[in-house]
């Protein structure tokens, strides 16, 4: 299956980057816009153009950009989370369901506790909640095919 995908990127991060690059190399479609870095809003704004362009199956935001996918409003195209930053960006606290999040235990950026919270309080399964990765960047091989299975799973409407 080929998806369409919307990657938001984090901050100081910039368009094609590991993570949007091997979603790509699987043979799906990603569109990876430059989101400002200093202006929410304006990163917000750039968002939702993207968004608007259609034909989506998946929004993938990672940490500021998932903070930014939490503050779009998808129209029910499903999320997926890689580390989000949701507590320092934005004004989202929950996400719906058939949302996944990565999140690394090990995260020395954003605390894995963030995300534990993040899928109790949108009233999700545990199993929502998938912890993979070495650190932050989530840019190890096996949170890659981990981020892979999950916008896989999501546009095939599987509910974790």
């Amino acid at each position: 299956m080929n998806l369409r995908i919307l990657f938001l990127h984090g901050w100081q991060s910039r368009p094609g980057g590991v993570k949007p690059t091997f979603l790509q190399a699987q043979g799906h479609r990603v569109l990876n816009p430059a989101l400002d870095d200093d202006d929410f809003d304006a990163a917000l704004a750039t968002a939702r153009t993207a968004l608007a362009a259609g034909g989506l199956d998946v929004v993938v935001g990672s940490s500021r950009g998932g903070a930014l996918a939490m503050n779009l409003d998808t129209g029910g195209i499903p999320r997926v989370l890689l580390c989000p930053a949701w507590r320092l960006w934005g004004k989202a606290d929950r996400v719906p369901p058939g949302s996944v999040i990565l999140h690394s235990p090990r995260d020395e950026v954003i605390p894995f506790e963030d995300s534990r919270t993040l899928v109790a309080g949108s009233g999700l399964a545990p199993s929502a909640l998938w912890a993979v990765g070495e650190d932050h960047r989530l840019a190890d091989a096996a949170s890659l095919e981990a981020m892979h299975r999950a916008c896989l799973q999501v546009a095939a409407g599987e509910t974790p």
